[in-house]
């Protein structure tokens, strides 16, 4: 049976001795709140939550399922009362505005509660997951009345939130959207279309459920130009915001799937439903791209989950499973055998679980802080702090998205090897984490959308590489701090070289991408993989350089703690950070190694 435990020592780790969120905190408007005894409540009691509410019901769900029947969903048992438990804790509401009935709290205080309460239960997190992101979208792009009528039902948790952009021949490909909206006379609009593989769709947990459609008005332009955004709830508001009217919208049915079985995945379908456009016409796609970015920062945060919640379990297992003697004699001699950690392979795949969270966690901890500047921007109303910081998390978005999910899916994986047969077995539960981290790299763009999204537009086409350039100017301009320290000089010198790489190859791909359109699609799941695997290192090195100073002179945390640390950055750097030359040879071949051979010549199978 699967456990969790929220590794507050970690968190704790990064938030006060890492990044100095409180000296963050001092910089922003909402910052005095969340003074460190309120965040180590809110860390606590979250923590309590997710592991004495939320993980006990993980694996009993996944067996059980959501129920469709008769357009409605039912959730599995435990989830709608640990559902009223969230809404009576207000957590929904611990990073909004006051004025709707939030905390008004830092955003990155959000993200942190998304971690325990994804790894504890991901399926069961998705409910209200999505409606973080129809929050962010009415807060930037509604106007008064639509902030008045949904946000305060929204952030109590009331009512649940989804995004509705796939239909069934398009998802990234949004030229190829089909869903109408035609202006009716008293400034509404009838959205006419179909849904597909919308999270939390449908549900029992909410007595509404806001769904923020994309479709298109009859005289819009054609392509992505003419995308639109709407509000269309499932139930109309009445004019004192409360249920009222039965809109035309249906839940048509919910996907069979390989994993997060305990989350329904809708068709909904919409027969002339009443809308209310957000934001300007044909300008929704601008729009959307908000909830986007709060969507595949979540997606990253599951990708850690996976690590996080695989490791916790394999670790306790390779103590006590016992196969064999160590090769380097004997370990346990009064056993029958040694515990499999003695084993380098073993010891392998759980060092790179390890590595691979707690450099996670301080990737996704560093860009929650540029959430929290984007989120003060949004309240001012300040467009240029607005682009500033949504760009700066744009640039971070493919690769916690793409890399980190792709990491979970390998962490997964060692759970299993390190149970062996077991890990195949449903009662372990170790098959359950792989199943579920399976769609983390699909949903919100695939892999390989992040990885042309970061290659191709935020690289290529925007700068000429100038984000790559401003980020390794950062990471020399800390390498120079630590030059000449001679515990930091091997992760030093390692970084710097790093670095110029990075901008060679981000300059030749823009040289080669002149006469060679393919290389960008050809080359960008290398970079993105490559850039992944560099920042992660940074981060290592970081932590290895906050570490290496409190066992000099004492830290929040025992000695052991900073050790462990300052090992699993040489681990990292010496075992897992090689990776990156293989992405860097592969990354510079011409795209004429996948693109001449003929379509018809894939397979012959006549």
């Amino acid at each position: 049976m699967l456990t969790y435990k929220a590794p507050l020592r970690e968190i704790k780790f990064l938030m006060n001795e890492m990044f100095d969120f409180q000296a963050h905190y001092q910089t922003l408007d909402n910052g005095a709140a969340a003074d460190a005894e309120t965040v180590d409540m809110i860390l606590s009691g979250f923590a309590d939550f997710a592991e004495n509410v939320l993980s006990p019901l993980y694996q009993p769900a996944d067996a059980e399922g959501c129920t469709f029947k008769d357009g409605e969903v039912t959730t599995p048992t435990g989830f709608k009362e640990a559902y009223q438990q969230f809404v009576e804790g207000g957590w929904q509401g611990i990073s909004y505005p006051e004025e709707f009935g939030g905390m008004n709290l830092p955003m990155s205080l959000n993200l942190i509660k998304s971690e325990m309460m994804g790894t504890a239960n991901w399926p069961w997190a998705m409910y209200p997951g999505l409606t973080t992101g129809s929050v962010n979208t009415i807060l930037q792009y509604g106007d008064d009345a639509q902030k008045a009528t949904y946000l305060p039902k929204l952030i109590s948790g009331e009512w649940s939130g989804t995004m509705c952009l796939t239909e069934a021949q398009c998802g990234t490909d949004l030229n190829q959207m089909k869903t109408r909206a035609v202006p009716n006379d008293d400034g509404t609009y009838a959205i006419t279309g179909s849904k597909i593989f919308i999270s939390a769709g449908e549900h029992d947990l909410t007595e509404n459920i806001v769904h923020i459609v994309l479709a298109r008005l009859p005289d819009a332009p054609a392509g992505t130009k003419g995308i639109s955004l709407f509000i269309v709830p499932k139930f109309l508001p009445t004019d004192s915001g409360e249920v009222g009217a039965r809109n035309a919208v249906a839940c048509g049915s919910i996907e069979h799937k390989m994993g997060i079985t305990s989350s329904a995945t809708c068709v909904i379908n919409f027969d002339g439903a009443t809308g209310f456009l957000i934001g300007e016409p044909n300008k929704g796609l601008k729009a959307m791209f908000t909830y986007m970015n709060t969507a595949r920062i979540g997606t990253g945060i599951q990708g850690l989950s996976h690590m996080e919640l695989s490791f916790q379990n394999a670790l306790p297992y390779a103590k006590e499973r016992r196969s064999m003697r160590a090769l380097s004699g004997t370990k346990e001699p009064n056993q029958a055998a040694d515990a499999i950690i003695h084993h380098a392979d073993v010891r392998r795949m759980l060092l790179t679980q390890k590595a691979f969270s707690e450099g996670a966690r301080s990737m996704i901890y560093h860009s929650a802080r540029y959430a929290d500047k984007l989120a003060e921007a949004v309240a001012k109303g300040d467009e240029d702090a607005i682009k500033q910081w949504d760009d700066k998390i744009g640039f971070y978005t493919p690769i916690l998205k793409g890399f980190l999910t792709e990491l979970g899916i390998e962490c997964a994986k060692h759970g299993q090897q390190i149970y062996g047969g077991h890990g195949y077995i449903k009662e372990s539960g170790m098959e359950l984490i792989a199943r579920d981290a399976r769609i983390s790299t699909l949903y919100e763009g695939t892999t390989g959308v992040q990885a042309l999204d970061l290659l191709g537009r935020k690289v290529l086409l925007h700068g000429g590489g100038k984000v790559i350039r401003d980020y390794t100017a950062g990471i020399m301009k800390w390498c120079g701090e630590y030059a000449l320290d001679k515990d930091m000089r091997k992760f030093v010198w390692t970084l710097t070289k790093l670095c110029a790489e990075w901008n060679m190859l981000t300059a030749r791909l823009l040289l080669t991408a002149r006469k060679d359109r393919d290389i960008v699609s050809a080359a960008s799941d290398d970079f993105l993989m490559y850039s992944g695997y560099v920042m992660m290192a940074y981060h290592w090195a970081r932590m290895a350089a906050v570490s290496f100073d409190k066992l000099k002179n004492g830290g929040e945390q025992p000695k052991e703690f900073y050790l462990a640390k300052t090992q699993t950055a040489e681990f990292y750097f010496e075992k897992l950070l090689p990776r990156s030359s293989a992405h860097a040879e592969s990354m510079t071949v011409p795209s004429e190694t996948m693109m001449q051979m003929d379509i018809e010549h894939f397979a012959f199978l006549d």
